[in-house]
């Protein structure tokens, strides 16, 4: 962010006369979201696996559960069900952190308008 307020767009915002409130919210604050989104993006796989390691120590029933018995009991169709309704779900939330992408970033627009 604070190196997203040092570019020249945001002092040509200022040298305009818009507001520094303004400038934060509609000019700063969307370039800079872009980094925690690709890493709110990238942390989900990281998550997904933590919650597996968790339901098993704690027997919390869950999904995690499920695979950690399919394991153990060799079902491999249980388990390859498990796997890729997670799949899925993880491919669903790199679409929705893409299509953020292009909702944040007007270039991100403009680039795939010309592809």
């Amino acid at each position: 962010m604070i190196q997203t307020l040092q570019e020249n767009f945001i002092t040509l915002a200022k040298a305009k006369g818009i507001s520094n409130s303004r400038i934060l919210w509609r000019h700063a604050l969307r370039p800079s979201s872009l980094t925690l989104l690709t890493v709110a993006g990238l942390t989900a796989g990281t998550l997904i696996g933590g919650a597996v390691v968790i339901e098993v120590i704690y027997s919390i029933p869950g999904m995690g559960q499920q695979i950690f018995e399919a394991i153990n009991a060799r079902e491999y169709v249980a388990l390859q069900s498990y796997i890729v309704i997670i799949a899925v779900g993880f491919v669903l939330l790199n679409f929705a952190v893409d299509f953020l992408y292009a909702v944040l970033d007007p270039r991100i627009r403009r680039a795939r308008a010309a592809a």
